[in-house]
């Protein structure tokens, strides 16, 4: 089955990030290497810091200019409910984060507020009640046969 076991993002500076994301809840895995590449726990997911021109020299592709366009790609965490997700968003802000959309009720019925990282990238934060959280925090999608497909 497809799926993403881990995410790296591209930094402009590895121990900032790294604190950053440590301060928003993360926990730093043993398997990092300092000053090379930080590998952080989350629920579902692991999330991988790399500096910029070392991920696109690993990648076999031309440096990467600048911080991360927010159109080129946005990251999501889906909570329980709307306290949680003004919580996230606060700890963000707290953490150095721009908010880019405060938290509030959506016209799709969910909750959810944006912020971009220390480098730029893009995060949504959401409540979606018509996607159930599994115990393990992923999100719970509808299958085929449960919309009649």
């Amino acid at each position: 089955m497809p799926h993403i076991s881990m995410v790296t993002l591209g930094v402009d500076d590895l121990a900032r990030a790294t604190a950053f994301y440590e301060a928003c809840g993360w926990r730093r895995s043993p398997a990092s290497v300092p000053g090379v590449v930080s590998f952080l726990h989350g629920s579902t997911a692991a999330l991988g810091l790399f500096g910029r021109d070392a991920l696109a020299a690993d990648a076999g592709v031309p440096a990467l200019a600048g911080a991360a366009t927010p159109s080129e790609i946005s990251l999501a965490m889906n909570l329980s409910d709307p306290d949680a997700v003004d919580d996230a968003v606060a700890v963000a802000a707290r953490a150095g984060a721009v908010i880019t959309a405060p938290a509030q009720p959506t016209d799709w019925g969910g909750y959810a507020g944006s912020f971009q990282d220390l480098d730029g990238h893009l995060w949504e934060v959401a409540h979606n009640p018509f996607f159930p959280l599994r115990d393990d925090g992923g999100v719970a999608l509808p299958t085929d046969d449960a919309i009649g497909g």
